[in-house]
């Protein structure tokens, strides 16, 4: 269950929003001054804290700084009386998910609440999907630390990327970072930010794959109190909350052809204007996006503006698979190990041989984020101080039985008479379909043409039982 401090010396309203939030599944607790909310912080983790802008005590942006420098994987929201931009943003930029103003309407609230929690969790997550703490590399400065949620590793493909990261930080480039889903986009973005000038300033990261059309624009540029249906107060858009930092647009290649147009215009002109405001607002913003699709095929096709492409496309960065990065598998999945005994409150010690030998067999179509996704399941199921092959996904295990087997085959002297030609033929069709799968035998057996208990037989014949 999620849990949320409310933080308000309005009594009242710490009871009614309580008792709402409750109704809703949330675990609540409620503070009514600053000292008291630190000494809650202090005894118990929060997925978020609502705090009202004007305690007796203290006021929000004072517990606003307190809470990220000692809890920075806690969501904040600031609750107050009084509309003031300038103070929004300014709240916004030293890392509060969003600024609201009475009085709250319950959707409005609720709806804010789901977001900032589901956006801190991400964030956290992305903090540990890639190692901590990369390896001192020769010859070369070593510009990442804890902090910075970066490991570049040593085989030759991860040196290349820390090359690229090393070589565009420090400028002002537009950067786009393109690769297979899952391969740590949005944390080579962190780290470019973290190595250039604008590090002590905001860094925004936005899906683009989950925007509407109609939400697009106030998600980009915000909106003004009532400038449509449903404008119950004042937003700040992406844009302006990164102004000064780096805007990380994700999935890029999703936008509409419309809101493609509007960002161009913005890109072109570094100004935007709020929905229901005539007031342009100047921006200073460095722009990452990241794809995992061929935006040069969408702008033959006519899906993505060439003229736009042009402008992200300053600087290039190709993310490998976690496929090409050999024995820097192993430096990710200890370190999600470690992270995962620390959420577990385990003491796994590390990876049997077989278990190691199949990490490196395997070719994680999910990379990095499947990679954490397994560690974290096996630390769960194991009960030992190594983890076993058994506490694996069963398509892993299986892959590895697989390419175990097909060496196996290729290395077999067989005479070569019609009937070995063809069993081996048959092995090879049977792999190569169950690869294809990710080992999911109903699909197997059904484009192999077969019912499943004679490819259950076969499998077995070739010591593939599962």
């Amino acid at each position: 269950m999620r849990k949320i401090l409310i933080v308000d010396d309005e009594i009242n309203i710490g009871l009614l929003l309580s008792k709402f939030l409750t109704r809703n599944s949330f675990s609540v607790s409620t503070a009514t001054s600053g000292v008291s909310a630190m000494e809650y912080l202090a005894k118990e983790s929060y997925d978020l804290v609502l705090c009202d802008y004007r305690l007796e005590d203290t006021d929000g942006k004072e517990m606003l700084i307190k809470i990220k420098e000692s809890y920075p994987s806690t969501g904040v929201i600031i609750i107050t009386g009084y509309s003031d931009i300038k103070l929004a943003v300014e709240l916004i930029k030293l890392g509060a998910y969003d600024y609201i103003t009475k009085p709250l309407y319950p959707d409005e609230i609720l709806n804010t609440i789901n977001k900032a929690i589901d956006t801190q969790t991400a964030l956290n997550e992305n903090r540990m999907e890639t190692p901590a703490e990369a390896p001192k590399q020769k010859g070369s400065k070593q510009i990442y630390n804890q902090t910075d949620n970066f490991v570049a590793g040593q085989s030759a493909a991860s040196k290349e990327l820390l090359k690229q990261i090393q070589l565009v930080a420090p400028t002002a480039y537009s950067v786009i970072l393109t690769g297979e889903s899952g391969t740590g986009k949005e944390s080579v973005a962190m780290a470019i930010h973290l190595n250039s000038p604008r590090k002590n300033n905001p860094f925004v990261a936005m899906d683009c794959g989950s925007l509407t059309k109609e939400l697009a624009g106030s998600e980009f540029f915000g909106h003004e109190k009532g400038s449509f249906t449903g404008a119950l107060y004042t937003k700040i858009g992406h844009f302006e909350m990164a102004n000064g930092g780096t805007l990380f647009l994700d999935e890029v290649g999703n936008l509409s052809y419309e809101i493609q147009a509007a960002l161009l215009r913005t890109v072109q002109e570094r100004k935007i204007k709020r929905i229901g405001s005539t007031k342009e607002i100047d921006l200073d913003v460095r722009i990452i996006v990241a794809t995992n699709e061929n935006l040069t095929n969408a702008i033959q096709k006519g899906r993505f503006r060439e003229d736009l492409y042009h402008r992200f496309n300053e600087f290039s960065i190709a993310l490998p698979p976690l496929s090409q990065r050999g024995r820097d598998i192993m430096v990710f999945a200890n370190t999600f190990l470690e992270v995962a005994n620390q959420e577990l409150n385990r003491n796994v010690q590390g990876f049997s041989e077989e278990v190691e030998e199949c990490f490196l067999t395997y070719n994680w179509p999910g990379n990095v984020r499947e990679l954490k996704n397994v560690v974290r399941r096996a630390t769960l199921l194991t009960e030992t101080q190594e983890i076993q092959l058994k506490a694996l996904p069963l398509e892993i295990s299986t892959y590895a039985k697989a390419s175990a087997m097909e060496s196996s085959i290729s290395r077999t002297e067989k005479p070569r008479d019609l009937k070995n030609a063809a069993l081996e033929a048959e092995y090879e069709a049977i792999l190569k379909v169950l690869r294809e799968v990710n080992f999911n035998k109903t699909k197997a057996a059904k484009i192999l043409n077969i019912d499943r208990k004679t490819l259950y037989n076969k499998m077995r014949a070739i010591n593939l039982e599962t």
